[in-house]
């Protein structure tokens, strides 16, 4: 019980954020931004309180000693509640009259969709098991961000760190510029690799086999099915959530690798994936609600290792605050750069 209550409940923390929405769908005025205030506020400005806590004893050790249901069933379990949230807020509070508190609750649901949609959808979609990675795909396709995944699996974890990833943040280069080249490139890789794939197995580009062509009619029959039950305008109000949510996915791209790069041996090709290539951040309240993304190093080391099983050593670049802190610095270019890149040459040295 003891064991369950330190390492394993805390977990739970994530459930907290559809609780936010909910009261943010209810109400009205300053409470439709109760996510928001607490994503972007209340857990940063806690992560500058508390220190940082480290794996290099082997805090995970009682995880990597069981596989249990329980972890599995935290993510399985968002999965109903994801598409929960995205009907009831096209049922009942898309019909919102008041503009301030409409957004409040777009952009409240487009939190669940980077949170819950593409970050659960990510680590589902690594796994083995056919079962997992088909409800990462519906997590995904709440965001209308199917191609993460063949993008993601095939192209950034191979190409980290070199001017191939269009998910890899250069230096100096700004937040702004960053998301339209890592969300239009990463696009056009997914039907790269899907039609790579297509001609090994002797089919046609556009097969029903490319996973690309079933994520796009997949996208169409939503959007589809949305105009002719909830209309137009609803099409768009789920596109906008949707791109709340793409948005997060590419602003953690962006502290996830920032100016971190691989070096090109003389026949052309690039050293090894190293945890110096990642960013990592072990404030503990990120790390439970983003289900260990930030301990990222070890991610590239081994993909398909589950979330509880992530360590992260002193040693790996470490970003001085949470992802929320990161994320919202990110929009300041100058402060940026100059809180990162003096961390960027003491990591590549």
């Amino acid at each position: 019980m003891k064991n369950f209550l330190l390492k394993k409940l805390p977990y739970l923390s994530v459930y907290g954020l559809p609780l936010c929405v909910w009261i943010s769908f209810h109400e009205t005025g300053l409470w439709c931004y109760l996510s928001h205030f607490i994503f972007f506020v209340l857990i940063p400005f806690l992560e500058l309180l508390l220190r940082p806590s480290y794996d290099v004893k082997g805090e995970s050790k009682i995880h990597a000693e069981e596989d249990s249901l329980f972890y599995r069933a935290l993510l399985y379990g968002l999965v109903p509640v994801q598409w929960f949230f995205v009907f009831y807020f096209l049922f009942y509070v898309s019909s919102e009259k008041d503009i301030s508190d409409l957004i409040g609750k777009t952009t409240s649901l487009g939190i669940m969709c980077g949170v819950i949609g593409v970050n659960v959808g990510h680590e589902l979609g690594h796994r083995m098991n056919r079962w997992e990675r088909f409800l990462g795909e519906l997590l995904l396709l709440s965001s209308m961000e199917n191609h993460f995944t063949p993008y993601h699996n095939s192209g950034h974890h191979n190409q980290v760190g070199t001017l191939g990833d269009p998910a890899t943040a250069r230096k100096n280069e700004t937040i702004y510029r960053f998301v339209f080249r890592s969300q239009f490139g990463s696009y056009f890789q997914a039907w790269k690799f899907e039609i790579k794939r297509m001609k090994i197995l002797s089919l046609t580009p556009l097969s029903l086999y490319n996973k690309m062509v079933q994520y796009t009619l997949a996208q169409i029959f939503l959007l589809i099915g949305i105009w002719m039950y909830f209309g137009l305008v609803c099409v768009g109000l789920f596109l906008l959530s949707a791109s709340v949510g793409i948005l997060l996915l590419e602003v953690v791209n962006y502290i996830e690798h920032y100016g971190l790069v691989r070096k090109q041996r003389e026949n052309g090709t690039f050293e090894t994936v190293k945890p110096c290539h990642s960013w990592n951040s072990n404030h503990a309240i990120g790390r439970l609600v983003l289900f260990e993304l930030t301990r990222h190093s070890d991610h590239h080391m081994k993909p398909d290792k589950p979330y509880q099983w992530l360590r992260c050593e002193k040693d790996s670049p470490q970003m001085p605050t949470g992802y929320p802190g990161m994320m919202i610095l990110s929009f300041f270019p100058p402060l940026f750069f100059r809180t990162m890149n003096p961390r960027v040459e003491q990591a590549l040295a």
